[in-house]
Order: C-alpha cells, then structure tokens, then sequence
C-alpha cells in the first residue's frame, strides 16, 4: 500500500509540474494570433487530463483506506404496529329487483297512452288504455240488469217478511240477484284489464309500443319498461373458502369504473347455498342511486372487508426474500443504529394476508424494529452495512 501511495504522488508532483506558455486565456484571444490560440488550447487539455489523473489518484488512495467506502448503502424502515383490514376483491353488476316489462292483459288496439320516457310514475297510475271490443257496453248492460234483479229481490224479501208468497219465490229471486252481482264483478275485472297501470313507483325507461299498435298478451308485445332506481344491489359471486368471513353486516367498498366513484355500504345478505359448479355463494350489496349515476347492469368493483387485525405489522412484500427451504426472511437492524454502520441480521418471518404493496407479519419482526429496505437483496447475514436516510 506504502508503494502505491508513493507512486500517486509522484503522479500528482509530476503532473501539477508541467509547463506551459505565458499569457492569459483573454490576452491570447485580444491578440488574434490563430496558432497562439490553438497552443493555448492544448495547453488547458493538457492541464484537465493532468488533473482527472489527480482525481483518479485520489480515489483509489481513498478506496483504500476508507473502510466505509466497501459497505453496502441500505435504508431502513421500522416496524410499527397499526390497524390493517384485507378486502376480498370481487366483479360485480348492479341490478335491481323493480326492473319489469308491463305486457298488456287483453288483446285489441292501443288505443292512448299517457306517459312518455322518463316520466316518473306512481303505483297504480294509469299509462295507457286498449279497446276493449265492446266490453264496457256489455258491462253497463249487466249492471242495469244488476239493479232489476236487486229490486225484484228486495220486493220479494218484503214480501217474504210478511208471510206473502213462497219460500221458493224468494230464494229464487236472491239467487237470481246474486248470480247478477257476481257476472258484474267478472265483467268489471276484465274491462279493468283494458288499462295499463304502473305495477310500482318508478320511472318509465322504454315506451315499446305506439299509440295504435294492436297489442295481446305474452312475449313480444310489452308495452313499457319501468325501473325503480330506490332499491339497487349487487349480487356476486364468493368462493366458498370465504364463507366464515363474509356475513351480513360487513363493510364493504364499492368502486364504479366508469363513474370513477365509489361508495361505502354493508353486506346486506349471504346465500344459503353452496353452488356445485363454481363452489362458490352469493352475497347481496345494497348501493345508493347516486343521484340517478348509477343504473342497472353498470360494473362495479367490489372490496369485502373480510379480515381486521387491530394490532397488525406490515411491510413491504419488495422485501421479503425466501430460502431453499421456503421459509421467508427479511434483514433486521439494531434500533439504535439509524445514522449510522450496522449489522444485518437475518430473521425468519410467517406471513399472513397481504393488500397491495404491502403483507402482514405474524411472526418474527416486532414493534420498533429496524428493517432494511433498499438494499435488502444485496446483503448478507453479519455483514455490516452503511445505513442511509434511516426512517
């Protein structure tokens, strides 16, 4: 070492000696001589690369006795304790269970219809009319045959209280009435079906049909759609492995893509079976309208809280390494050697669930612990390392 000390001297005594020409750089340029000038420059290209080897120099005599120099540059983190909730990341669509097609009953012409798209409806509210073939005139007809029969019936009866006339007259004249009666209320339930009235409280998404249209009950003749956007969920799909975790009540984040919102609700409602196929049961997630922002059929993300730990270490999974017999370490740090050289110490962790970035410590890193963490694939069990910007 003494020899290659000596030999960087002489190299620096040998190259801070080295002549060179009078005369400053200004005075050289104010004489417009070209071959001065050009002397010049080599002159101050000789002087740079005489002192880049005097730099050169100093490094390696540096390299040399500077211990620090060799150590390897870590960080560290410490370990701290803190409240840590998994979520369950699940796809989902949002539905709703008032989301129907209202067909017509009878069949015949459309004759009106009173809503149009958008409008908002209450149960019961009357949106379009057919033509009813004749069935009211048959029903006026029958309720004027309605009240003779109940004036007959009543005539008899006063005369039956009086001891006037048979017992035969008189049950033939209330059956005659009640047979009446009945025929009306048939003909008034059918007639009833000549309108369309809304099944709920909702808005009117589709008019399907025109004014106009013949129409008849069954599969390619509804009429309108209409959704209510109060009561929406989402209905998805949890392995079967998840079924102690996620049960009513549990928090639960729900993320809409397309929106770029989210929300926070509770599961409302678990299966009570397990599917064969997929092995797997659903979970109902009721999700607020958002001002009308979210509708049917819109994707959702959905994040159920299935695991809290209260008192939970956790760290990032970029530092977590493994040996040949699968166990996971990570190098720890005395706690009182932050700014300063330490020894990396190689302990052996268990894991449990992880989130993103970061995994849960169950065993092995305590409270207050220093663990390295740029530069933890580097070093080495009892090697000593330079720890920079320790946190």
């Amino acid at each position: 070492m003494k020899n290659l000390i000596y030999l960087v001297l002489t190299a620096l005594v040998l190259s801070s000696c080295g002549g060179g020409s009078n005369g400053s750089v200004e005075s050289v340029i104010a004489g417009n001589d070209l071959d001065a000038i050009r002397a010049k420059r080599t002159e101050i290209t000789t002087q740079q690369k005489g002192l880049e080897m005097q730099i050169q120099s100093l490094d390696s005599v540096i390299a040399l006795l500077d211990d620090n120099a060799k150590l390897p540059l870590v960080t560290t983190i410490e370990a701290k304790t803190e409240k840590f909730d998994h979520y369950l990341e699940l796809q989902g669509n949002v539905t709703t269970k008032q989301n129907v097609l209202v067909y017509p009953e009878i069949s015949g012409t459309l004759n009106r219809v009173y809503v149009k798209e958008g409008q908002k409806v209450q149960k019961g509210q009357l949106l379009a009319s057919i033509d009813d073939g004749g069935l009211s005139s048959q029903l006026a007809q029958m309720k004027t045959q309605a009240a003779l029969e109940k004036t007959t019936f009543e005539r008899q009866k006063s005369l039956w209280e009086q001891n006037i006339g048979s017992e035969i007259q008189y049950l033939q004249a209330k059956t005659a009435y009640e047979a009446q009666e009945s025929a009306v209320k048939q003909m008034q339930s059918q007639v009833s079906k000549s309108t369309i009235r809304a099944p709920f409280s909702g808005i009117i998404d589709d008019v399907i049909k025109d004014q106009g249209t013949v129409v008849s009950p069954g599969p390619g003749s509804e009429v309108f759609r209409i959704v209510n956007l109060t009561n929406m969920y989402i209905k998805v799909e949890v392995p079967e492995s998840h079924l102690p975790n996620v049960t009513p009540g549990k928090n639960v984040n729900v993320y809409f893509p397309v929106l770029g919102d989210s929300v926070t609700t509770k599961v409302r409602q678990t299966g009570n079976f397990i599917n064969p196929s997929n092995r797997s049961f659903t979970a109902e997630i009721p999700v607020p309208s958002d001002g009308g922002k979210v509708k049917p059929n819109l994707t959702a993300k959905v994040m159920i809280n299935d695991y809290t730990n209260e008192n939970a270490i956790l760290i990032p999974q970029s530092i977590v390494s493994e040996n040949a017999e699968g166990e996971q370490y990570v190098y720890l740090v005395n706690a009182d050697s932050i700014s300063s050289d330490a020894i990396a110490q190689k302990v052996i962790i268990t894991t449990g669930k992880t989130q993103g970035d970061y995994v849960e410590v169950l065993s092995g890193v305590n409270n207050g612990d220093g663990i390295i963490d740029e530069g933890a694939r580097s070093v080495k069990e009892g090697q000593k390392v330079k720890i920079k910007n320790g946190q």
